[in-house]
């Protein structure tokens, strides 16, 4: 089982403070091990999760940023990032795990849903948000993630009551759960299991969404 090595994690906190391209191109070499160890250790925890989910990838980010849009004109990122789709029209979500010194988390969830999809799950909410409020308030939730995260609006979105009772569930932009890890456990022998541990956790979540984002408002399948 690949674990992230202390090499890997010294390159990211090195990188954060040399973040341009002269000192990049004279310790690329240490990159390009540090890449290698990620998509070592990313393979192996796709493995794992294949036993629990169906998954595509997994897929770990270059480190080069787009910076044309972008105040922050640092070439490189200072994390490694890898991305976990759950395959097939029924299942929907992804997943992701941060690598960084001092931000390392596994996060999963729908960070810009789009407009029709919002509106389902609003509708449902509207409905009925019990069955969802109900994961939330679980322990194995509240154990792994705390609370639900995300952007939302100021007030209740077009169409739908202010004083609804479950206004703040309308309000939602997004819908992220995450877990955070110190270094320490990132680099451990057992980090992988730890990810794991928690894409599983994540399950209850994402089988509510899904099933919210394959139906219609009468329950009906729409794929």
């Amino acid at each position: 089982m690949a674990a992230i090595s202390k090499d890997t994690f010294q390159f990211l906190k090195d990188i954060k403070k040399n973040n341009n391209r002269d000192w990049f191109a004279e310790h690329k070499p240490r990159y390009v091990l540090a890449m290698d160890n990620t998509k070592a250790f990313a393979a192996d925890l796709g493995e794992m999760m294949a036993g629990h989910d169906n998954i595509e990838g997994p897929k770990v980010f270059r480190i080069y940023r787009d910076v044309r849009f972008s105040k922050n004109k640092t070439p490189y990122k200072t994390n490694m990032g890898v991305g976990f789709a759950r395959a097939t029209d029924a299942l929907r979500g992804g997943m992701y795990l941060n690598i960084e010194p001092g931000n390392t988390f596994a996060g999963g969830g729908f960070w810009n849903p789009n407009g029709p999809d919002l509106k389902r799950i609003r509708n449902e909410f509207a409905f009925n948000a019990q069955e969802f409020r109900d994961i939330l308030a679980s322990k194995e939730f509240i154990k792994y993630f705390g609370v639900l995260k995300g952007e939302a609006l100021k007030t209740a979105p077009r169409g739908f009551a202010k004083d609804h009772p479950d206004v703040d569930l309308l309000r939602m932009k997004q819908f992220l759960i995450s877990k955070e890890f110190t270094d320490k456990e990132a680099m451990s022998k057992d980090f992988a299991v730890q990810v794991n541990d928690t894409f599983i956790a994540m399950r209850p979540f994402f089988n509510f969404m899904s099933d919210v984002l394959t139906t219609n408002e009468n329950g009906e399948s729409i794929i």
